[in-house]
């Protein structure tokens, strides 16, 4: 394998819960070989704090996670993205910038937590099961063969990947 770090952007609506979610477990499971960012279509500036509550409990770092606008990765100064995966319905159907390099793209979506209706433990399943969800996806990401897929079949996984829960 190559000693390449792939930069990832996960993209959804406001940036409070689900990209924010996925990009902590990117920067977790990639190990260095991966460098997870996330962006809202229209942020809300502020982070979701059930989330980030379930991420300090399972031990992974939330001193970084912000939300932001995807303008931050779409400037000439932003990191170059190699890969950029939307993970709610709303940014789907959105013309997204044109991304320097045509990263690889695919949509991995999954439910919003500001639209769980449960109260207390049942919330919290519901919050897990979305944490689930992001994780099962990106542990099958980061273990793809990258150097030994074309393009196309590259692809190809990735669009399945979304399709897994």
């Amino acid at each position: 394998m190559s000693g390449k770090t792939y930069n990832v952007l996960f993209l959804c609506h406001a940036n409070s819960a689900r990209s924010l979610m996925a990009e902590a477990v990117l920067n977790r499971e990639g190990a260095g070989r991966f460098k997870g960012f996330s962006a809202g279509v229209d942020p809300s500036g502020k982070v979701n704090e059930e989330v980030v509550a379930l991420l300090k409990k399972l031990n992974f770092d939330t001193a970084d996670l912000r939300s932001k606008s995807w303008d931050e990765f779409s400037a000439a100064d932003a990191p170059h993205m190699d890969f950029v995966f939307t993970v709610c319905d709303q940014t789907a159907g959105e013309t997204c910038p044109v991304w320097p390099g045509q990263p690889m793209t695919a949509h991995w979506g999954v439910p919003d937590p500001a639209l769980i209706e449960e109260q207390g433990a049942e919330r919290a399943i519901k919050l897990a099961e979305i944490f689930r969800m992001l994780d099962r996806r990106i542990g099958i990401f980061v273990n793809l063969r990258l150097d030994a897929l074309s393009r196309l079949s590259l692809q190809g996984h990735l669009d399945n990947i979304g399709k897994d829960s």
